[in-house]
């Protein structure tokens, strides 16, 4: 047996009696496919363990950045209580559409909002709607959670609007900053392992986040995530 093959297996059976697939997911990755996106979503095991990690922060608010075809925006949405909010921002149309018939299908259009557009313009325009609430309540709603899944290059400028968007103690989750080893390789240049290490860089150094990254095998071959909390300014 190769390897991959193990790491397939080890999945299969956490996600079996884990993180089994209802027919709203099941039905979300195969019309994804069906209109031709590429099978990039995350892994049940890893849509399980973000479910986890909202309800584990008693999240209301969650951003998640990079919507494809809605899978892992489910997974989000319903840790979510019944007056949450998720907000997902997806850069292509042709996405957007299938997600925003994905989520309805999963009966969480009335609290997810799929945004669409280049997300560096979206995120400053969530900021300019968080600073006008500022002027007519005394506790704008930050986001609790953020979960960064979209392209690696501009991963270090996703954790800067994220840290304008949250409150201490809220977590920001990247994903795919393995980028199959390259990451450590101090002499790849690709656009998304720069950008990719760039984001772990500034994690390790910005005076308001703690973090840890994780190495992990699966369905989804060698990757990993990183994990940030926010931390009080006077941290």
């Amino acid at each position: 047996m190769s390897e991959s093959q193990l790491w397939d297996d080890v999945d299969d059976y956490f996600i079996s009696q884990l993180a089994p697939e209802d027919e709203v997911l099941a039905a979300t990755l195969r019309d994804s496919e069906a209109a031709g996106l590429p099978e990039i979503a995350v892994s049940a095991a890893a849509g399980k363990l973000l479910h986890l990690l909202a309800q584990i922060q008693g999240a209301t608010r969650i951003l998640e950045i990079g919507t494809l075809g809605g899978y892992s925006t489910i997974w989000l949405a319903r840790a979510l209580p019944a007056d949450g909010r998720l907000v997902t921002l997806e850069y292509s149309p042709k996405h957007a559409e299938v997600a925003t018939r994905n989520i309805a299908r999963a009966g969480l259009d009335k609290i997810v909002e799929v945004r669409v557009g280049p997300a560096l313009e979206s995120l400053a325009e969530l900021a300019d709607e968080a600073a006008e609430t500022a002027e007519t309540a005394e506790n704008p709603a930050p986001f609790d959670l953020v979960f960064i899944d979209a392209d690696k290059v501009n991963n270090p400028h996703y954790v800067e609007w994220a840290l304008k968007l949250t409150r201490p103690g809220s977590l920001i989750i990247i994903d795919n900053v393995v980028r199959g080893g390259r990451v450590a390789d101090p002499d790849n240049t690709s656009p998304d392992v720069r950008g990719t290490r760039t984001a772990i860089e500034l994690i390790g150094s910005h005076a308001r986040l703690s973090g840890a990254a994780i190495q992990t095998v699966g369905k989804k071959g060698y990757d990993g995530f990183a994990l940030a909390r926010v931390l009080d300014q006077s941290s």
